[in-house]
């Protein structure tokens, strides 16, 4: 059974960092290195939006408009971790972050190609 869990959310001021991370177990590290990856979240009062997706051997990666250049998704398939390293937040950033892994590799922004989902960490960007 594949479980994905998230960590590194917290509260930080407007124009800080955070970096999230994701581990995934349940499978072998080869198992889980072809699966692609992707983090989504959601805001309060929002719905579940795409923020970014890496394939299995990280040559491919997609972020959504609103995160891209301040965004970086990244993956360590020897830990069998995700991250996401986030800069400049704003406080539009703020939600719950959850990853979430396509079996199939495909590395998309539709949230229904992923089969299994974390339980979310939650980002709070204050100004």
């Amino acid at each position: 059974q594949v479980q994905l869990v998230e960590s590194g959310g917290g509260l930080v001021q407007a124009g800080g960092s955070l970096k999230l991370s994701c581990k995934i177990s349940g499978q072998t590290p080869n198992a889980i290195a072809f699966y692609a990856l992707g983090w989504f979240r959601r805001g309060p009062g929002k719905e579940r939006e795409f923020v970014a997706a890496i394939t299995g051997n990280g040559a491919r990666t997609n972020y959504a408009d609103s995160v891209s250049g301040r965004f970086t998704i990244s993956r360590d398939n020897t830990k069998t971790t995700l991250y996401l390293q986030m800069n400049t937040l704003k406080p539009d950033d703020t939600a719950l972050y959850y990853c979430a892994a396509d079996f199939l590799g495909q590395g998309l922004n539709d949230a229904r190609a992923y089969e299994k989902w974390g339980q979310g960490t939650q980002v709070t960007v204050w100004s």
